[in-house]
Parts: C-alpha cells; sequence; structure tokens
C-alpha cells in the first residue's frame, strides 16, 4: 500500500466524523465548506459518503464528495472532499439525537480506521469528532471514550488527557472512572508520569521551559494533613521527584486558586487529579451559555491525548442530541483541533 502523510509538502489529516446521530458530521461538513481549510494540511474525511452527503445537505453547501477505499486514491484539490468509506448498509436507520448501535459502530470503525492510517503513516495525524459513549458501549465496543480506544489500539500504558483552550491547559491523572476511584489513583508513580507528559507535550507546543501548577486532591490540599494524607504521600513527593528531573514545577496547590493562577499566566500548565477537577476550570472558560437564545453560542476546547505514537487531538465537547440535525452547532472547536494536529506535527 501506497504511503503518503503528506502531499504538496503539506500534512493529511484524518478527521473522523464521530457519532452520524450526533453533531459531529454537521461541524466536519461546516469545517471542510471552509474557504481556508487546505492551507496548511488536507483533510481526508473517516466516516461515511451517504451520511457526509446528508450532513452537507443540511448545511446548504454543495461540494464533490470523493469516495474512497484508500488514501492514495484521494484527490486533493479545493472543492473536492474525500471521504474514506466506512460502509454500512443501515445508514437510513439512524435518526438525529438517537441512541443506536449502528451509529455507535459506525463511529467506533471511522476511529479505529482513522488510527490504522496513522500507525501506518499514511496520515500525519488524526482528529476526531465526538462520540456517545452509550452508543459506543450498545455497539459491543466497551470503552470509557476515545482516549482509551487509541491507548488500545496503539498498545500504550503510560498516556493522558491534555485539555487546551487559549492559554489555560490542564492534563489529567484519571478521567472516566467514578470519584471514588479517582481517589485511589493517585499515586506517586501516576502523577510524575502525567507531569511528565504534559512537560514534555508542552515542549512539543513550543513553550521551550514550561511552568506546570500540580493541585492538590483534598480541600485546601488537605491543610496539614486535616483533610487526607494523599497530597502529602503521594503528591508532595512525585513534585519534587519532577523537580530534581529537571521539571519546573509547584504543587501541591489547593485547586480552587492553582486554575485562576494558571489562567491569569503563572503556569503554562496544569495537573489536575481527576477528571471534573480539570473539565469544570476548562469548560467555564471554553464554553459560552447564551441566555438569551437558551444555547450554546460557541464551545471550543481542545482534548489531546499525550503519550501517544501517533497525533490525536479532538473537539472537546459531547455529540449534543438536543441539537443535532438542526444546523446550528458550532464548528469552533474542530477548527481548533486541526490547528493543533497542525502545530504537533510541525
Amino acid at each position: 500500500m501506497k504511503r503518503i502523510s503528506e502531499i504538496d509538502s503539506k500534512p493529511i489529516l484524518a478527521i473522523t466524523m464521530g457519532d452520524p446521530a450526533g453533531i459531529g458530521p454537521e461541524i466536519a461538513a461546516k469545517y471542510l465548506a471552509h474557504p481556508h481549510v487546505n492551507e496548511k494540511s488536507w483533510p481526508l474525511l473517516v466516516g461515511n459518503t451517504a451520511i457526509m452527503k446528508k450532513a452537507f445537505e443540511l448545511i446548504g453547501v454543495s461540494l464533490k464528495l470523493n469516495s474512497i477505499n484508500e488514501v492514495s486514491a484521494a484527490t486533493f484539490q479545493k472543492g473536492v472532499v474525500n471521504v474514506l468509506e466506512v460502509s454500512t448498509e443501515d445508514a437510513e436507520r439512524i435518526e438525529y439525537g438517537q441512541v443506536s448501535e449502528v451509529a455507535g459502530d459506525l463511529a467506533f470503525r471511522s476511529v479505529t480506521k482513522a488510527i490504522g492510517l496513522a500507525l501506518n503513516n499514511e496520515v500525519a495525524g488524526t482528529v476526531t469528532g465526538p462520540i456517545h459513549k452509550e452508543s459506543l458501549n450498545k455497539a459491543g465496543h466497551k470503552f470509557a471514550g476515545h482516549t482509551e480506544i487509541f491507548a488500545h489500539y496503539t498498545k500504550v500504558r503510560k498516556f493522558a488527557m491534555l485539555l487546551v483552550e487559549e492559554n489555560f491547559k490542564v492534563i489529567h491523572v484519571s478521567t472516566h472512572v467514578s470519584l471514588r476511584q479517582a481517589c485511589d489513583l493517585v499515586k506517586k508513580e501516576r502523577v510524575l508520569e502525567v507531569i511528565h507528559l504534559i512537560n514534555d507535550g508542552l515542549k512539543r507546543l513550543g513553550i521551550n521551559q514550561p511552568r506546570i501548577g500540580v493541585a492538590g486532591l483534598n480541600p485546601h490540599a488537605s491543610d496539614g494533613g486535616l483533610f487526607g494524607n494523599e497530597d502529602a504521600d503521594e503528591i508532595l513527593p512525585a513534585v519534587e521527584q519532577a523537580k530534581r528531573e529537571g521539571v519546573i514545577a509547584d504543587g501541591p496547590i489547593p485547586p480552587d486558586t492553582l486554575f485562576a493562577m494558571a489562567y491569569g499566566g503563572k503556569y503554562d500548565g496544569c495537573v489536575a487529579m481527576y477528571h471534573d477537577q480539570g473539565h469544570i476550570p476548562f469548560k467555564v472558560i471554553g464554553f459560552n451559555w447564551d441566555q438569551e437564545t437558551k444555547k450554546m453560542k460557541s464551545v471550543k476546547g481542545v482534548n489531546i491525548t499525550l503519550g501517544l505514537p501517533i497525533i490525536r487531538t479532538s473537539v472537546d465537547h459531547g455529540t449534543a442530541f438536543e441539537i443535532a440535525g438542526k444546523g446550528i452547532a458550532s464548528p469552533d472547536a474542530l477548527f481548533h483541533a486541526v490547528e493543533y494536529a497542525e502545530k504537533l506535527i510541525n
């Protein structure tokens, strides 16, 4: 098979359409229809042609859809959208806003196809649209989310989720586990591992000497042992070890002040101990609710999986079943996800 991860000195990016019952195909269509889409990279949509045709009709744009079965058959030129076909005979059964085994399976196969392309060096990186975890599992694919799928199929054990919006960047010690499990996962070895992952990731994004703030687990970072011992026994030793290994790091810092300081510029990146600790401040910054229209005016923010042998960025929002099929979904996060994939490639 011909390997062509770059055409005319521009990298090829595999963009998955996400769950077809959600807004993924719509935001992909809006991105692909943008007049400046090909300036820094060539997009290759991994998904289903019939579903993407429906998405383009939804937003009122007519572009030539080139359905292909391998990257070497793509036509990279303006006005052409190359769709690497992930086939299904049941596309007509998929309804907007509905949990669906068919949709979950199609989204899953699109992701694994994109991973395979990146591992084979046929594309320079991957950008993923939103998937629905219930549909995914209903289809028999027992994964908590994209991060776990990528880790499994690239056979890595040391990985973490980095969220990026403007100058705010936060990585997580744990993500898709219960809060009770998350507390048990705060161990020195894992905290140290994640500190190194964000330190290396920020350098790849162009920050030569990253300043990293590490959040505490307990209120007030335990307040000298009054509210638990994880901060002193697990997090502090990890931070001290990281410093000895050349990382510029502080912590554990009470999270209710850490994130405000980081957003203000004191730190280039933060280490959160669990999913919501990092996601809440991130989405307060990136998600913009419009009270007048009673909907999100914009949804921004990028999810980058660090520790993989391939590049993977993603929108950091869900399938938004409640607005799927209405043509009003914001593609902002997808534009930013592509931008960060291009930065990581360069």
